[in-house]
């Protein structure tokens, strides 16, 4: 659907960031900060705040796009699957017509074909209804398995720096400012593409 990355944004704005409040703990040492790296963030108690734009991310993130395109291809498939059968349904109404306009079927006969329409009708909304469901449960796995994706990596990257909290931030999000020096989005994503194009070329 067109709206698949803003659903995908909001999710991921909310998820993370409840997520990751109270996931992280610990400290961080002798790291340099450069654009797209991991900040050096020392408080007095030794916990460091960092920040994740989920916007950027998802607008450079390989397995974003490639999931994406999927399911694209998927609501093409199955939107392909409902109009041909709703051609067919139109083609058999027309027909329908065209013989009671003209005579050419009895009234029992009418009676039986508009029945028939009838149950095709049922048949062709109980369809629609069904790959609308399937369509939404196939947005829902994929967006899930995005934020497990980039959860499970932020386990394991955290492993090297400890920040205590990693937030997500994007347009209209909770975060209404953070300094540029906090903002770890291309060390992470770059990290992830990395990580994700390995994992691709193995399958291959």
């Amino acid at each position: 659907m067109k709206y698949l990355s803003y659903i995908i944004n909001g999710v991921l704005a909310l998820a993370i960031a409840v997520l990751y409040y109270f996931y992280f703990a610990g400290t961080v040492g002798g790291v340099k900060h450069s654009k797209g790296q991991p900040p050096d963030l020392h408080n007095q108690k030794g916990s460091a705040i960092v920040f994740i734009n989920i916007d950027t991310l998802l607008n450079n993130y390989d397995y974003y796009f490639d999931m994406r395109d999927e399911f694209g291809n998927k609501q093409q498939e199955l939107e392909a699957e409902l109009n041909s059968k709703g051609k067919i349904y139109e083609q058999s109404a027309l027909d329908y017509q065209n013989k009671v306009q003209k005579g050419l079927v009895t009234r029992r006969e009418a009676a039986e074909l508009e029945q028939q329409l009838l149950v095709e009708q049922q048949n062709l909304l109980q369809l629609r209804d069904e790959l609308t469901m399937q369509l939404q449960e196939e947005e829902q796995v994929r967006n899930r398995r995005l934020i497990d994706k980039i959860m499970e990596y932020l386990k394991n990257y955290n492993k090297d720096y400890n920040y205590q909290y990693i937030f997500s931030s994007s347009f209209g999000s909770n975060i209404l400012f953070a300094s540029d020096s906090l903002d770890i989005t291309y060390s992470v994503l770059e990290g992830l593409n990395k990580s994700y194009n390995e994992e691709k070329a193995v399958k291959k």
